[in-house]
């Protein structure tokens, strides 16, 4: 646990507010970090806390958070500012009273969303490297979308299953690696800014029905991929993709692009948590390498 008297003291000092460790409130959280809500005399603050090495990710994070804002789109909690105090680094964001989204709100994530793949860079990737979870995401920039892919994205993940053991998986993807181009053959997406985690625990909806996405990994890429990830763990609706595509349809392969995207998030599960990611991810490689053959 922190020291709170000198965490809030930090806080404070950041702020300009005053928020006293006795106006701590509990949160739920995801499996990463710690959470609670901080009471001001001013504002009411979500704070996310973990270990002080983490400083890094507290800080791409707010970074990714300030770039999805500044597309006005889709909304996302305000960063007001992170450091390390009372043994741990910490981020505090604009506190927000979220549900789940209804089918109206989902619609309106969608639209939205495509407005905010609108806004695009001359290269695929991302000025700072970031994480997914945990995970270190490599971002560096180039123009070549399947060459990105296949170094900052599936080589990365390939190598972490190598190191924890998974051997015959990381044969299998070494031979997909050599295919990468063969999959994304004819296809030479915009570098579309993402939120690049959006499965369906970082979108929620404001108590007026305003979607809101939060815990990004951001980068520029194939809008694809924000669309894939949707459907990796399910949670949202009709509504969400039939406003998506009538903003913005989909180009001819994305199911076969889909499996490709969504294997850069099982292996990073794998690598993460272990379980039955591994086997999921070789399902994938092999029906990917079916093909290409």
């Amino acid at each position: 646990m922190p020291d709170w008297t000198a965490l809030t003291a930090e806080i404070n000092r950041l702020t300009g507010d005053v928020v006293s460790p006795a106006a701590l409130g509990t949160a739920s959280g995801g499996c990463i970090n710690r959470t609670a809500v901080l009471d001001g005399r001013t504002s009411r603050y979500f704070l996310k806390y973990n270990e002080p090495a983490r400083l890094d990710m507290f800080a791409a994070e707010a970074e990714g958070l300030e770039a999805l804002g500044a597309a006005r789109a889709v909304r996302v909690p305000k960063p007001i500012c992170w450091g390390t105090a009372g043994g741990v680094a910490f981020l505090v964001l604009e506190h927000l009273d979220l549900a789940p989204a209804d089918a109206r709100t989902q619609a309106l994530l969608g639209e939205r969303l495509a407005a905010l793949h609108g806004v695009t860079r001359p290269q695929h990737g991302w000025h700072r490297d970031n994480t997914i979870g945990t995970t270190p995401q490599h971002n560096a920039q180039t123009p070549n979308w399947a060459e990105f892919f296949r170094e900052q994205r599936l080589r990365p993940q390939l190598q972490l299953a190598s190191e924890h053991g998974y051997w015959e998986l990381t044969r299998a993807g070494e031979k997909l690696l050599v295919h990468v181009d063969a999959l994304l053959a004819g296809h030479a997406p915009a570098a579309s800014l993402l939120h690049g985690d959006l499965w369906g625990g970082n979108a929620a909806a404001t108590a007026a029905g305003e979607p809101v996405i939060f815990d990004p990994a951001v980068y520029f890429g194939d809008r694809e991929a924000d669309i894939a990830m949707t459907e990796l763990f399910g949670g949202f609706a009709n509504t969400f993709y039939e406003a998506y595509r009538a903003a913005w349809p989909l180009p001819p392969g994305y199911r076969t692009r889909r499996t490709l995207y969504n294997l850069y998030h099982v292996l990073n599960h794998a690598n993460l948590f272990g379980g039955g990611y591994a086997d999921q991810a070789r399902r994938m490689i092999d029906a990917l390498l079916a093909e290409v053959r």
